[in-house]
């Protein structure tokens, strides 16, 4: 049984409007879904090329920044976020032929540049800046790789933070880009072929004028790029117009022995895998992962023998071997079998499984042999977060990232041989990481499941339930949070703010089945979670409602939108960034229709009664006295698209009554959030610490 909707209905007369909101036009766009008569007054704020729309966000804008501009910590804070941004930060090193390639950022350059050297003990060369591809920095290096001779670099850049990417190839040696350019691809990286002659991507066909920014993307088509030639003699290797939901990525096994052919549907939790004889070039794809009944990742192969990390059978996941000579499921082998903990990553370096677990949301790393022997952990720093471990079968080195909420992101060096780590670069960030403490807790949701959260915060914290606290999550998608560091945390933390982070159902933290208990018509369990999450942080005397802060971006936008229209008077401040929040038309946008394996279909009965229930757009009530809100989206979004905050900021500003403002930050040539510019992260992240010093009366 759902939690019951609580709202707080103080008449207009009780509070007068504190801003001069823009009036957004309402009309009665009517229609009828199974039987439910249904009324969007903000329909015409989807058209992003309109000039009524644009007006709306200019006018948006001049509120929401007026309202920022006034609040004296504002400089202050953007001050203190610029020094603790400014220093050298290192991506983790990338092994091709005789060559290294990292990616580097001084400190305040919009973009990371990417440099390259024959050893890591010697001076490194900029290879790629894409500093230099825009003066505002909103050009970004989206993706590259490596041909396995080190000679070319395939890259895509994104503009204004778009999903679409544009592919070029760059002569490593000259580094000189050749003429090709590659156009309207999205969600593809580039795989080099053994022959370093080209490399295969993924794309759609061209979008129509107009609607490059909200149009549906379907029949996703693998082509082979031959370098030194244009686009329009590149060879279709696959597509299935049949299945036009079909996601393909492809690239060769690293023994040049295969062609191997991931398939995906949407964003379910379940896919494909076929894969085809290289020494032949007829020979057709053998569909040897057909029945999409699990998770497949390939990692690696030895002749005949391939390898799949899965959770066929195994919620928390495991390590199979499948020969291909004999690919009954009969035959099929458990290398390293399910544990306790959830199985995130493996990849296969010096013979060796290097298995990244969780355990209660932090990361632990395993090896093990080819037979699946034990072979130890890797001794990580701390509990935090470790990314990285690629690398060739033959190499003996491998490195890797590690940070915690108080540990900046260092790169380390591991050694199979000896089995030791050495620290290969760390920042030198200006904060005292002595003067914080993390907590680690364990509340109980509504239906008494225990829920991770981690608690940050100066060390000697009173709990007096007078601490300003911002309560973080996601909750969906099988994406799980661990510890992090960020430099705007630190700075939330510095002006004497608690930062939580749950771990809510729906995330992949205990595997499939956690993340199945907050999907579908499961979905209010991760509303639940978020609120007990806040519950439990008033009555152990961390906060109180007039302290307490929520923030989530995407799904966890959603989150926020749900939780502040299901619960209004639990929190004071609502911060939904880039959110899913009209869960009736979601499916309607770009790449929206892929959700559907986690939020359902509003074209289904069953799951339009259930998205009908937690829409946050359609859960708005007039009279609500609704949280201090900043809404924040940007406009080239082609992921959750900006009508979904747009329409919800327009209806949120019609329905709330009340002194405490709701406002829609909306950023120009900005998207989803990737590649987004540091000089554009430092002021977002000014304005949201201004916001929440304001609104939970911190000044």
């Amino acid at each position: 049984m759902h939690r019951p909707l609580l709202f707080l209905t103080l008449g207009p007369a009780l509070f007068a409007q504190p801003l001069p909101y823009p009036e957004a036009r309402r009309e009665a766009v009517v229609e009828t879904l199974h039987g439910v008569t249904l009324t969007d007054h903000y329909r015409w704020l989807e058209d992003d090329n309109s000039k009524e729309t644009a007006a709306w966000v200019k006018a948006q804008n001049k509120v929401t920044f007026g309202y920022l501009e006034a609040i004296p910590a504002r400089e202050r804070i953007a001050k203190r976020l610029t020094e603790l941004y400014d220093n050298e930060r290192f991506g983790i090193p990338l092994q091709r032929g005789a060559r290294y390639f990292f990616s580097k950022n001084d400190g305040l350059q919009n973009q990371s540049v990417l440099y390259t050297t024959e050893s890591l003990d010697h001076q490194a060369r900029v290879l790629l800046d894409p500093n230099k591809l825009s003066a505002d920095g909103t050009v970004a290096l989206s993706s590259y790789q490596v041909s396995d001779d080190g000679n070319y670099l395939a890259y895509a850049i994104s503009r204004s933070g778009s999903d679409w990417k544009e592919w070029h190839v760059r002569d490593i040696r000259t580094g000189k880009d050749l003429a090709e350019k590659i156009k309207w691809s999205k969600f593809s990286g580039a795989s080099w072929s053994k022959d370093h002659k080209g490399f295969y991507y993924s794309r759609y066909a061209a979008p129509k004028e107009g609607e490059e920014l909200k149009g549906t993307n379907f029949n996703m088509k693998v082509y082979y790029h031959r370098v030194g030639r244009a686009q329009a003699e590149d060879k279709l290797i696959y597509e299935r117009p049949d299945h036009p939901k079909w996601g393909l990525g492809a690239g060769p096994s690293d023994d040049g022995k295969y062609l191997l052919l991931h398939v995906w549907v949407g964003s379910a939790d379940k896919n494909g895998f076929f894969y085809r004889d290289l020494s032949n070039e007829k020979s057709p794809f053998v569909e040897l992962l057909k029945d999409f009944d699990a998770s497949y990742d390939f990692i690696d192969n030895e002749d005949t023998k391939f390898w799949f990390q899965t959770n066929l059978d195994a919620p928390r996941g495991r390590i199979i071997e499948i020969d291909t000579a004999h690919p009954e499921r009969v035959n099929w082998k458990t290398i390293v079998p399910e544990s306790s903990d959830t199985l995130s990553e493996v990849n296969l370096v010096g013979n060796q499984f290097l298995c990244s677990y969780m355990h209660d949301a932090h990361i632990v790393v395993r090896r093990y042999n080819l037979t699946g022997k034990s072979l130890g952990e890797i001794k990580l720093p701390d509990l935090g977060s470790a990314s990285g471990f690629r690398g060739k079968r033959s190499q003996l080195e491998t490195f890797y990232a590690f940070s915690s909420f108080t540990s900046p992101h260092s790169i380390y060096r591991y050694d199979l041989k000896s089995g030791e780590s050495t620290v290969h670069r760390k920042p030198n960030i200006k904060f005292d990481p002595s003067q914080f403490e993390t907590r680690q807790v364990f509340y109980p949701s509504k239906d008494s499941t225990r829920i991770p959260m981690f608690i940050v915060s100066r060390k000697g914290l009173t709990l007096d339930g007078n601490n300003p606290t911002l309560l973080y999550a996601y909750g969906g998608f099988n994406i799980s949070l661990k510890p992090r560091f960020s430099s705007s945390i630190i700075a939330w933390l510095e002006l004497g703010g608690v930062y939580v982070m749950a771990n809510l159902r729906g995330g992949g933290e205990y595997g499939e089945d956690w993340h199945h208990a907050g999907k579908m018509h499961r979905k209010q369990n991760v509303f639940d979670d978020f609120i007990a999450a806040g519950e439990w942080l008033i009555a152990h005397n961390y906060t109180s409602s007039r302290k307490l802060a929520i923030s989530g971006g995407s799904n966890g936008g959603l989150l926020v939108g749900a939780c502040m229209t299901q619960r209004p008077e639990l929190f004071q401040v609502a911060l939904p960034a880039v959110g899913v929040l009209d869960m009736l038309r979601f499916h309607k946008f770009t790449i929206g229709w892929a959700w559907t394996k986690e939020y359902g279909t509003p074209d289904d009965a069953d799951d339009f009664k259930v998205l009908h229930a937690y829409s946050p757009y359609h859960n708005l009530r007039k009279g609500t006295r609704y949280p201090s809100t900043m809404i924040t989206t940007g406009d080239h979004d082609d992921r959750v698209v900006p009508a979904h905050s747009f329409k919800f900021a327009a209806a949120l500003q019609e329905a709330h009554r009340g002194e405490n403002p709701v406002l829609i930050r909306i950023e120009t040539k900005a998207g989803h959030g990737a590649g987004k510019p540091t000089k554009m992260r430092i002021q977002a992240a000014a304005d949201k610490w201004a916001f929440l010093v304001k609104e939970l009366g911190m000044e």
